[in-house]
């Protein structure tokens, strides 16, 4: 049946999940007073990245007894130092249950070959079971995953007296969920995300039990320079001050700082909560009127609130092979960026064809709306063209 081409269009139509929308109002000339041609150890170059980390502290609420530092290769970079620095001390189990988090079984299985390592599968749309953990355990998992738009609902399945580390990928979650941190030993996240800083920068949070692994354990492999957090077996102390493992882009960290900044005038982590919480529900509520569209993530309370992921179900859909769904999926996000209404919202190459709609902070929840008649039109542009084929 014809869709009539929505009158109204998202002001902004960037949509991708990383890097993601810059924040409401951003222009290149906030980037003026970069601290650019400066040495990173420069007084004024290491106070702005000391206010990045600053910053993220106080927005997240974190604990005065965590460390917090800026380290290269964005969240796979910090989620790399830490399962190279800590992992081999006992046992782990993995949750794997979309690409990134099957990436780091892969790492502890293949690569680091730790004898002791069991993977928890669940297939996309699904967590695994979270109660299956062995709290004896090192524990290894995605607090959101980004290509499969499950998130974990709450941090109740976490022993408090839990024996191993919880580690914790939790890139496309920060600033936009309440993470347990009293649950939690190592978070990491990239500035790509939730907040739209640009990308190849990570951030690594320690707790102190995951500090006491680390001044007192050593792995037995070599670790590359740029995973090294020790020295003498201390704390390398500096990188959690600002003193940085390697070079940054001070254009980035102008940039991070921006978005930081903003985050704390709106309001802070509750108000970034609320704006993707809203935007969810507008999603949530147009599903539901949805006779193509239906949510990838089964349960309710596992749907992410940033990388929403939709899949088609749709009867000529679901009629065609697999090659015509990825085709079908592909000619949708296609038609609705020739239309300059979303950029970059085709389903991550590895999760089942479908959509998925970057909801974080920095995307204006009016924009979700604008965007919900026209994903209706481009179905049905879709499906008559298969139709007809």
């Amino acid at each position: 049946m014809p869709v009539a081409t929505p009158d109204v269009r998202p002001v902004n139509p960037c949509f991708s999940s990383g890097p993601c929308a810059k924040r409401p109002g951003f222009t290149p000339d906030i980037l003026a007073n970069a601290m650019l041609g400066r040495s990173h150890r420069a007084a004024e170059p290491k106070a702005r990245l000391a206010e990045v980390i600053s910053l993220s502290r106080s927005i997240l609420g974190m604990p005065a007894d965590w460390r917090l530092g800026i380290v290269p290769a964005s969240d796979t970079g910090a989620m790399e130092m830490a399962l190279w620095s800590l992992l081999g001390a006992r046992g782990v189990d993995i949750l794997a249950f979309e690409s990134f988090s099957e990436g780091w079984a892969t790492d502890i299985v293949k690569h680091l070959k730790l004898p002791d390592a069991r993977v928890l599968t669940a297939p996309y749309g699904r967590l695994p079971d979270l109660n299956a953990v062995n709290a004896d355990n090192d524990i290894v998992f995605a607090w959101n995953g980004t290509t499969s738009g499950v998130r974990i609902p709450n941090g109740d399945w976490i022993a408090a007296n839990r024996k191993g580390l919880m580690i914790c990928d939790a890139t496309s979650a920060a600033f936009a969920m309440a993470l347990p941190w009293d649950k939690l030993d190592v978070v990491t996240w990239s500035w790509q995300k939730v907040l739209g800083g640009e990308a190849a920068h990570g951030m690594l949070a320690l707790s102190p039990r995951a500090v006491e692994r680390l001044e007192s354990y050593t792995p037995p492999w070599p670790l590359p320079k740029i995973f090294r957090l020790t020295s003498k077996g201390r704390l390398s102390e500096g990188v959690f001050k600002g003193e940085t493992i390697n070079t940054p882009s001070m254009l980035c960290v102008e940039d991070a700082l921006d978005g930081l900044r903003w985050a704390e005038r709106i309001g802070g982590l509750p108000t970034l909560m609320e704006r993707c919480s809203t935007s969810l529900a507008f999603i949530n509520d147009w599903v539901e009127r949805s006779d193509w569209a239906a949510f990838l993530a089964e349960e309710p309370a596992t749907r992410s609130c940033t990388s929403v992921c939709l899949k088609i179900v749709a009867p000529w859909f679901t009629a065609l092979s697999a090659e015509g769904q990825a085709k079908a999926a592909k000619q949708l996000a296609s038609l609705l960026e020739k239309q300059d209404v979303a950029y970059d919202i085709g389903s991550y190459r590895d999760a089942p064809p479908g959509i998925r709609v970057w909801a974080g902070a920095t995307v204006e929840p009016s924009d979700i709306q604008a965007l919900l008649p026209w994903l209706d039109w481009a179905a049905a542009q879709v499906a008559a063209s298969f139709a007809h084929a």
